[in-house]
């Protein structure tokens, strides 16, 4: 193993995959099948189980669990996995399970990511790139999330909801159906208050944000039927945003929570 830092106190089980310039702490425990990449940081007191895969230049604090079987009473055993990208910073005793069989077998999160104290995130998760979960953030199974998503803390997140690109749900929420690309939501049970703005200012040039804003009126304040709202604006739009926000309306499965108005 061509590796820099590894305590003598750490275990480490024959078979596990050890990149280049990887730091592994005192009493962390790392499993015969995970994998760590190159330049990956993992504090004392971590424990790396089963089928995990870690990619580069990770840093993993103090006693997070990363890869234990999965909180479902149907799991069995079966050969399933968790698969982690590079640069994502994860805190103190986070908990990430892996996938069940019902699930496709993989939860799978992106690059770039930051995870704060206490996040746990259920099986199945599925979690796209430049993410923010703040302290005790809490995802059940199968969620999804897409990219540049925010979740404040101590939010609890409902199983098969999906967040989309650029959402933000705030601290001590309770989210139970699925949040556009765009959009922020708040309370207990969480419902839209509107776009994501701040985070729109900073990837996003005026016009489309311009365009979006029009889009999320048509959407959600003309007191029009949903989805006969969305299929209207995405007929007349070729802006690429506007049409992933209609399409995820379009394409809920959950339903989306916020005010219906009446005219």
């Amino acid at each position: 193993m061509n590796v820099s830092k590894i305590s003598p106190l750490a275990i480490i089980e024959d078979g596990a995959q050890i990149g280049k310039d990887v730091e592994i702490g005192a009493y962390c425990f790392i499993s015969s099948k995970a994998t760590i990449g190159d330049g990956t940081k993992i504090a004392q007191g971590s424990c790396i189980y089963g089928k995990t895969t870690i990619g580069k230049n990770n840093e993993i604090f103090s006693h997070a669990v990363i890869g234990s079987i999965p909180q479902d009473l149907k799991f069995a055993g079966e050969d399933v996995e968790l698969i982690i990208g590079d640069n994502n910073k994860i805190r103190e005793f986070t908990l990430f399970n892996p996938g069940t069989a019902g699930g496709g077998g993989k939860t799978v999160i992106g690059s770039n990511n930051l995870f704060m104290a206490y996040v746990h995130l259920g099986h199945d998760v599925i979690i796209g790139n430049n993410c923010i979960l703040a302290n005790a953030a809490t995802l059940a199974g199968h969620v999804v999330m897409g990219n540049f998503a925010v979740v404040g803390g101590m939010t609890p997140i409902h199983q098969f909801v999906h967040i989309g690109d650029y959402a933000m749900i705030a601290g001590a929420s309770a989210l139970a159906q699925d949040v556009p690309p765009f959009c922020m939501a708040e309370g207990n049970r969480a419902s839209l208050r509107g776009l994501n703005l701040t985070g729109l200012r900073r990837h996003m040039e005026r016009n489309d944000i311009d365009e979006i804003k029009a889009a999320y009126k048509g959407l959600f304040e003309s007191g029009q039927p949903l989805k006969e709202s969305a299929n209207s604006i995405i007929e007349k739009t070729d802006n690429k945003y506007v049409q992933q926000l209609c399409t995820f309306v379009l394409e809920t499965k959950r339903g989306i929570p916020f005010e219906r108005k009446n005219i």
